[in-house]
């Protein structure tokens, strides 16, 4: 399960070199060395669940998301990916992209009442439980996961 997040929101030329590498380390990279290394003990084991929690911001970009977006976009691409190269040994990959979600996530305390709108964490958690449980016949390779009813603009 790689659910490792960073965002760092500024315009291109206000976002240094630093914040860049730790967005894409963290949010790309990370999941990268995550399974390379789980991979082979999958083999080993006959098979696995590999899940990658990305983002809307996967395929939505947004002013000032141009470090978040891009490594949202990059782990879409290298679970879609990664997927075709494991899928005959066994292993299953999934990737959520959930929209808004009531946490700590970029300093926001999800607690507010003004956030009860978001998603919590519980709902992603449910839609991981759900794919788990999918007949290994079927791979739900993508999810999208979004509020129901976020305010309106």
């Amino acid at each position: 399960m790689n659910n490792a997040g960073i965002g760092i929101f500024k315009p291109v030329d206000q976002l240094t070199p630093e914040e860049w590498a730790a967005t894409i380390e963290t949010n790309l990279s990370g999941a990268f060395f995550c399974a390379r290394e789980a991979i082979p003990l999958m083999r080993r084991r006959g098979g696995g669940y590999i899940f990658n929690v990305s983002s809307l911001a996967g395929v939505n970009p947004f002013a000032g998301g141009s470090a978040y977006n891009a490594s949202k976009f990059g782990l879409n691409g290298f679970s879609e990916a990664m997927m075709q190269d494991v899928r005959h040994d066994g292993i299953r990959v999934s990737y959520i992209m959930p929209g808004s979600v009531a946490t700590d996530f970029g300093g926001d305390p999800g607690s507010n009442s003004k956030e009860s709108w978001k998603l919590s964490a519980e709902d992603i958690s449910r839609a991981v439980i759900d794919l788990f449980h999918f007949p290994r016949s079927a791979l739900a390779s993508r999810i999208e996961l979004r509020p129901s009813r976020p305010p309106r603009k």
